[in-house]
């Protein structure tokens, strides 16, 4: 693979420098019980449930995206990842339109295909015209992947355009890769200076995040190189002046999924899981700001080896109060007068937390709200893996716009097999319970 261009003595001083400004964080005190309840909004649609097992292809729902046929509004879809059931398409009805098969194994024993997060890229050049892509990333090959979105091809919408020379993100070889410490969370942007589009990509039980610059080629492919990576903390100091590391597994650090880049400006959202929603640049140059931290920032955790959980300690009181572990599905809503919401899945109390998107505002906690059964058939979303929204009338089914959320535990479902799926949620209900 392509190394990164930032020698690893700055990385270090990066790392050191980060820590610190983790520190600068004030610590905030619980107040759970005193807090009023959040507003609740319904789904208007679902999509057919998936199972993770050997009967369901391994399909496990997990990260959307919306694309907007600016031709036709009404007749824009949503594209879904469904791990190692690779991807889905569907309409604003939540009907597949497509389903697109992960890679399959490179050997026999070596891991296959597994698409964890999606994002778009609108208007790339490539050599036979500008696309809009769906951009994947491949836990299973450490690599991400690239299709072509045309809403009337024959065949389905999406048309794979990988270059099939794109190299593993973090892995040297097929052994690490098949270690699955691989690409994880994903993010694209598109630099308005120079019009260069990027992923921003993490790293899956590790704390890096790397910039890749997409590279089409001249036979009407995507590839991508490393421009920079930059590793978030692992240990952080708390106000008693203890070093605290969440409890996880052996080896296994704190790692990022969720992000977001906020086009307007090029900052970066990253949410680290048992941490908090880091802010920085999406050029990964400058020094992050930790601007919230999950309930159990600081819970100290012992590992058991025979259950494979932690158990934690007595909390000290340094955590947040908005969000809880793990912190995921980061989303921008974005309106036109440059305020908005920063969008975050708060998994631990199954609800969503919106936060202001104005950089001088500090990105303010704006309030929350969760997603409710709308009736015994359509139930709410649980333990959100991801979101996406899109604050642009989308015809007849949707002209407030739209939020698409995961559900982790889709009800009423199908026994003891694992169920998830994805909610369609009317963005002017959101809005009004963000109003409140």
């Amino acid at each position: 693979m392509t190394r990164p261009i930032t020698a690893r003595s700055l990385l270090l001083v990066m790392t050191t420098a980060l820590a610190a400004a983790a520190l600068a964080v004030p610590a905030q005190a619980h107040h759970r019980s005193s807090e009023s309840p959040l507003p609740t909004v319904t789904p208007r649609a679902e999509t057919p449930v998936l199972h993770d097992d050997d009967e369901g292809g391994n399909a496990d729902a997990d990260d959307p995206a919306i694309w907007r046929n600016s031709a036709a509004p009404g007749r824009s879809l949503v594209i879904a990842t469904a791990k190692e059931g690779g991807l889905r398409v569907y309409d604003l009805d939540a009907r597949p339109v497509q389903s697109i098969a992960a890679p399959p194994a490179v050997g026999e024993d070596d891991a296959p295909g597994r698409f964890n997060n999606v994002d778009l890229v609108h208007g790339l050049r490539l050599s036979s015209g500008r696309a809009d892509l769906a951009v994947t990333s491949d836990r299973g090959h450490d690599r991400l992947r690239f299709y072509r979105i045309d809403r009337d091809r024959v065949g389905g919408p999406l048309t794979d355009v990988t270059d099939a020379a794109a190299p593993p993100v973090f892995s040297r070889d097929q052994a690490e890769i098949n270690d699955q410490r691989t690409a994880y969370g994903l993010a694209t942007w598109t630099d308005p200076a120079s019009g260069k589009s990027f992923a921003l990509v993490s790293r899956r039980e590790r704390t890096s995040i790397t910039l890749l610059e997409l590279l089409p080629t001249a036979t009407g492919t995507v590839t991508y190189r490393t421009v920079r990576t930059l590793d978030l903390p692992s240990s952080f100091r708390l106000p008693d002046g203890t070093s605290w590391s969440p409890c996880a597994e052996p080896d296994e650090l704190p790692q990022v999924e969720g992000m977001v880049v906020d086009p307007a400006n090029g900052t970066l959202y990253a949410g680290q899981e048992d941490i908090g929603i880091w802010r920085l640049r999406a050029d990964l140059t400058g020094t992050p700001k930790l601007i919230d931290k999950v309930r159990e920032y600081g819970v100290p955790g012992t590992y058991d080896e025979e259950t494979e959980e932690c158990t934690p300690g007595a909390d000290p009181g340094y955590g947040g109060t908005k969000i809880s572990a793990d912190v995921e599905g980061l989303t921008l809503l974005t309106e036109s007068d440059g305020d908005g919401y920063l969008l975050a899945s708060s998994q631990g109390d199954n609800t969503f937390a919106a936060y202001d998107r104005e950089l001088e505002d500090a990105n303010e906690y704006e309030g929350g709200f969760r997603v409710a059964p709308a009736n015994s058939t359509l139930d709410g979303s649980e333990e959100c893996d991801g979101a996406a929204v899109l604050n642009a009338p989308l015809g007849d089914r949707y002209p407030n716009g739209l939020l698409v959320v995961q559900d982790g535990h889709d009800a009423p479902g199908d026994g003891d097999r694992p169920a998830t799926n994805f909610k369609f949620v009317d963005l002017g209900t959101v809005m009004d319970a963000l109003d409140d």
